[in-house]
C-alpha cells in the first residue's frame, strides 16, 4: 500500500524522548583493576549525560554493570550490577558520575578480567517536571549553566575537550578500532580522494 502512495504510517518529523538512555562498551582488552573500571564508568556515564541534556530530560535512576567475557569458559565468570534511585532526578554529569562510581565500588570484584561495563539512565522526566528538594542543604543552581557551558565547548572543540579528570587520559582499556570502516558521510578526511 505504501508504494501505491497510501500511507500507513505517519512519519515522526520529531522523535519522541527517550525513556532510558544506555551507554556501554566492550573493552579492547581484559580489565582487572579498579581504576580503569571506574574511567571507564565515568566516560560511559558523561555520554549519558550529554545525551540527557540533548534531550532536556533528567534522570531518577542510574544503574551501572560490569561483566567478564561470557565466550571465555576456561576463565571465572562474574557479571552484576546495581539501580541506584536519585531522591531528586539530575542532568549534572558530576553527580552521575559521583553516584555510578559508588555504586561500582559495590559491585566490583578483584581477580576477574572484565570485559564491557556500561551504565544506563532510568525514570527520565522533562527537565520543566523536575521539583527541587526544599530542605535539600546544597541545592546547586549554578550546575545547569556550567553543564550548558561544557556541553557547548565538546560541541564547538570536539567531545572529549573538557572532561572530568577520573575519565582518565590514556584509557588502554578502550575499544580497538582497527578495523574501523571510514566515515564517509560526516568526516571531510575520510572521504574518498579520485585522482
Amino acid at each position: 500500500m505504501e508504494l501505491n502512495g497510501t500511507v500507513c504510517i505517519e512519519l515522526e518529523e520529531i522523535a519522541p524522548p527517550k525513556k532510558q538512555i544506555l551507554s556501554s562498551r566492550s573493552f579492547g582488552h581484559s580489565v582487572t583493576d579498579y581504576n580503569s573500571l571506574a574511567e571507564s564508568i565515568t566516560l560511559y556515564m558523561s555520554r549519558a549525560a550529554e545525551k540527557l541534556r540533548k534531550q532536556s530530560s533528567c534522570a531518577g535512576s542510574v544503574f551501572v554493570y560490569i561483566r567478564t567475557s561470557p565466550f571465555k569458559f576456561d576463565e571465572p565468570q562474574y557479571s552484576n550490577g546495581l539501580t541506584i534511585p536519585l531522591p531528586i532526578p539530575t542532568d549534572d554529569t558530576r553527580q552521575l558520575v559521583k553516584i555510578a562510581l559508588w555504586a561500582l565500588k559495590r559491585v566490583y570484584k578483584a581477580g576477574f578480567k572484565y570485559a564491557k561495563a556500561g551504565v544506563m539512565l532510568g525514570e527520565l522526566v522533562s527537565i520543566s517536571e523536575v521539583q527541587p528538594d526544599f530542605f535539600a542543604k546544597n541545592f546547586d543552581t549554578g550546575s545547569n549553566k556550567l553543564m550548558g557551558v561544557l556541553d557547548s565547548i565538546n560541541q564547538k572543540m570536539g567531545r572529549g575537550t573538557m572532561k572530568l579528570a577520573s575519565e582518565g587520559f590514556k584509557q588502554h582499556w578502550r575499544m580497538k578500532q582497527s578495523n574501523k570502516s571510514p566515515n564517509f558521510t560526516t568526516q571531510w578526511t575520510d572521504i574518498p580522494n579520485v585522482l
